[in-house]
């Protein structure tokens, strides 16, 4: 019998922000929950992102968010993926998304936002939620 493949999440940062710590407690917290974690780092871009989600044969992609520059990327991330025929649902999470950012970056297409108050039992039950409904996991 065949073992399953873990999720695959891919973690990256938007722009200039520089703040990784939130990054790398979700990158430990998805990754002691049994997924494999792709972590690309600082400075990123739409076009990486999506460049690595297709190499990586990502499930999910997380964006790290602590400043909100990631709000002006994510139009050109969702059309890049559409173009790409590249159907992986996205979440945001970081310590500056407050409900009102939450409701308006899932209007634009953002399949999950964590908050700083979010559970981290929540964060791993709706990322393997997610990825299930891909057919992943």
């Amino acid at each position: 019998m065949a073992a399953e493949r873990p999720i695959r999440i891919l973690l990256a940062i938007l722009g200039m922000d520089q703040h990784e710590a939130g990054a790398f407690a979700v990158a430990r917290l998805l990754r002691d929950a049994g997924m494999e974690v792709i972590y690309l780092g600082r400075f990123g871009t739409p076009e990486t992102v999506v460049d690595a989600a297709l190499e990586e044969g990502a499930d999910i992609i997380g964006l790290s968010c602590h400043s909100w520059e990631y709000r002006y990327y994510l139009d050109e991330l969702f059309a890049l993926l559409k173009r790409r025929n590249l159907d992986v649902p996205v979440v945001v999470g970081g310590s500056i998304l407050s409900q009102d950012d939450r409701n308006e970056i899932q209007r634009k297409g953002v399949a999950a936002g964590f908050g700083p108050d979010a559970d981290p039992d929540e964060i791993v039950r709706r990322i393997r939620t997610l990825a299930k409904a891909r057919g992943a996991a």
